[in-house]
């Protein structure tokens, strides 16, 4: 003799075929061991789970953007790629990448090969010339500074923003070097993309209330630094600058205009870059 069937009721409303005998706390639905979900209080199903983490909003960082999954994540990335480069073209010896990387508004000859400057189309050298380095103690101090720093203001802006501040940065720092450079001269380093770094940092911890004395030490260091020999001070101002402006697009505007202003912030930036570079380019042609 057969038992008789159990009623649609006691089954799961995910599963016909299973058997039911707990209801979801959120909707009242019958759930299958299978479809139950712990919740603070009884059990819940799978749908009631997915619309209650919808409706948590996930956490922003200051600047409105993700809280990167990993801190400092894309700091070690840009670190890694700066050491890759330098032992490619100080170990190596892959001398065509320094002849077609490093900022220089003129050509450069390697090899019998002519690599466009700046004023002559070379646009890349804009950003590339931040990722090459001129001996073991310029890329230390570069990196080490990156190390610290960069987390810091990764941790402030969330990735996306952070790659977008370090690549305009660096761009705005070479285009001072541009301007005020001598047009036959070679400049390399990740140093402007750092001052922008100290720029951004310095404004963040002002903003938070914190100490900021350790800081300004050391950007009165790297600006006595910064006018010595062989030191491109020019690209040190423009990084410096970019990285004061950005930071004030993030840490000043109120919460509900922060990604407008840091809109018009980066436009601006971007649009200076395009404007001082076609007039440095006329007056050199």
């Amino acid at each position: 003799m057969s038992e008789p069937a159990s009623p649609a009721s006691d089954r799961c409303y995910r599963h016909p075929d299973r058997e039911a005998y707990i209801s979801c706390q959120r909707c009242g639905r019958r759930i299958c061991p299978h479809c139950m979900q712990e919740a603070s209080v009884g059990f819940q199903c799978p749908d009631c789970v997915e619309q209650g983490r919808k409706a948590v909003r996930a956490p922003k960082t200051l600047a409105g953007g993700s809280v990167p999954a990993a801190l400092g994540r894309v700091s070690i990335v840009i670190i890694a790629i700066n050491v890759v480069v330098f032992l490619l073209t100080d170990v190596a010896r892959v001398t065509a990448i320094d002849a077609a990387g490093v900022m220089s508004a003129a050509n450069v000859l390697e090899g019998g090969r002519v690599y466009p400057g700046v004023a002559d189309g070379g646009y890349w050298r804009l950003l590339s010339s931040a990722f090459l380095h001129a001996g073991v103690l310029h890329i230390a101090l570069n990196m080490y500074a990156l190390y610290l720093f960069g987390p810091l203001v990764e941790r402030a802006l969330g990735t996306a923003r952070f790659v977008l501040a370090y690549v305009t940065m660096a761009v705005v720092s070479s285009v001072f070097v541009y301007w005020l450079s001598d047009p036959m001269g070679f400049t390399v380093g990740a140093s402007g993309a750092v001052f922008g770094l100290f720029g951004l940092a310095l404004v963040l911890l002002v903003r938070a209330g914190q100490d900021v004395r350790a800081l300004l030490v050391l950007l009165a260091i790297n600006a006595v630094i910064s006018l010595q020999g062989n030191i491109s001070w020019q690209g040190h101002l423009g990084g410096f600058i970019a990285g004061l402006a950005l930071g004030l697009a993030v840490a000043l505007p109120p919460r509900e205009r922060r990604a407008l202003v840091q809109r018009l912030a980066y436009a601006a930036l971007w649009l200076g870059v395009v404007a001082a570079v076609a007039a440095r380019t006329a007056t050199l042609a």
